[in-house]
């Protein structure tokens, strides 16, 4: 489809008896931001690879651009921070750049323009060697988004960033999608790919366990009801979720009543418990967090 800049079908790279990516099929749309997940090991940076003509497959296909990865109408199009940034360590953040610049046949301005986008400005004429961890991390995306390319493919862009950095990261990767841009971005950080992806992929030991939008992952809101007598609250609880109810005690021995929080009224349903003489300790709406999921996830592929 012409709204898809990558396209994967059973994409597949082995060495040896192990397959580090076991047909991976992913679908990546113009304009959105993609979060590729998995644990370390599970084959993100090996599928990334593949995708920039870096890795040759073992089986399967893939697209960018509608073009053969690591073709030159695809590598023009695409920027990209993988395992790291390698830069010369005797060279300046700037000067670096701008030997980047200088190979892709770009202007002088670019590399301040990418330092300035990634808040490195102040720090563009120290040596490379001198950055920290996060800083270097920076100055791999600042080379990534010289050029304007369409596609961003980032392998753990927020490395050894600390809070406000990872923080100023996002920003850039939402404003970079809210300019046209399309973003690939791989993470095992779940609370961060929470807060700026589109839609998600998911991959536990080489194999794609989902594809979609962070709320299809994380699936329906539960709703959480302390009160008893259960007896009493079970039935009422039921008829307002109109779906079963489960029931279980808190750390305090008070019972629990759990079901489905789409559609329930919450204060007319207390009002009703309260109205049949039903002791209501507690009502929370509770969603699944990306953690929950993905532990469960990575628990039923072992």
């Amino acid at each position: 489809m012409d709204d898809d800049i990558v396209s994967t079908d059973r994409l597949t790279k082995r060495y040896g008896d192990r397959a580090a990516a076991d047909r991976v099929s992913l679908t990546v749309r113009r304009g959105e931001v993609y979060g590729f997940l998995g644990p370390n090991g599970a084959g993100k940076t090996t599928t990334l690879r593949m995708l920039l003509g870096l890795v040759e497959p073992s089986g399967g296909s893939a697209l960018v651009h509608g073009l053969p990865p690591g073709s030159p109408g695809a590598l023009r199009r695409t920027g990209s921070l993988i395992e790291g940034p390698g830069f010369y360590p005797y060279l300046s953040g700037l000067e670096n750049l701008r030997v980047v610049a200088r190979y892709r046949g770009l202007g002088r301005r670019e590399a301040e323009e990418a330092l300035e986008r990634v808040d490195l400005a102040e720090r563009g004429k120290d040596r490379f060697r001198t950055y920290s961890l996060g800083m270097k991390q920076r100055l791999g995306v600042a080379a990534a988004l010289m050029g304007r390319p369409d596609l961003l493919v980032l392998d753990e862009p927020t490395n050894g960033l600390d809070p406000a950095g990872m923080a100023s990261m996002r920003r850039l990767i939402q404003d970079l999608s809210g300019d046209g841009q399309t973003v690939l971005l791989s993470s095992h950080l779940l609370a961060e790919v929470q807060q700026c992806c589109h839609r998600v992929g998911v991959i536990v030991d080489g194999r794609m366990s989902f594809e979609g939008t962070v709320a299809d992952l994380r699936g329906a809101r539960v709703l959480q009801v302390g009160a008893e007598p259960a007896e009493r609250a079970a039935p009422i609880v039921k008829g307002a979720a109109r779906a079963e109810v489960e029931q279980a005690r808190d750390e305090d021995g008070r019972t629990v009543l759990t079901t489905e929080a789409s559609g329930v009224d919450v204060p007319a349903m207390v009002r009703e418990l309260v109205a049949d003489g039903v002791d209501v300790h507690s009502v929370a709406v509770r969603e699944r967090s990306l953690e929950d999921v993905f532990l469960t996830m990575t628990e039923a592929q072992r």
